[in-house]
């Protein structure tokens, strides 16, 4: 990845199977769109439940052309899961902001209102 790339990663055990796998997620993003020019990925554990456990939290801030992406995706149980579910809705925003930059919005024709009225009064 050419993309400066920031790994964070708090209350959890820091492995290297872990950073792996954030770095090839991360990689893959720049199939979707080529102009990221920065991306910030924190993994954290916050919250501490009784009843459920762990609670991992991902937050993934990605750099881009005059905006900033921003997915904060909360909790789950296993972190590699919280990365899928976080990694995907990263990957539909940056497909989203792309479309929106090619001007391939699907726009709607005006309406005739005209046509209406006519239709309205026969």
């Amino acid at each position: 990845m050419q993309t400066p790339l920031q790994i964070t990663i708090r209350d959890i055990e820091h492995s290297e199977a872990l950073e792996t796998r954030i770095r090839d997620k991360a990689q893959k993003l720049e199939e979707f769109f080529k102009h990221i020019m920065s991306c910030r990925i924190v993994v954290e554990a916050p919250h501490k439940h009784h009843h459920q456990g762990k609670q991992f939290n991902v937050r993934i801030d990605i750099g881009v052309p005059g905006n900033e992406i921003v997915v904060n995706h909360d909790h789950h149980e296993d972190v590699y899961v919280a990365l899928r579910d976080a990694f995907d809705a990263a990957k539909r925003q940056l497909e989203d902001y792309a479309r929106k930059t090619r001007g391939d919005i699907k726009t709607h024709e005006p309406r005739r209102s005209e046509e209406r009225d006519n239709s309205i009064l026969e």
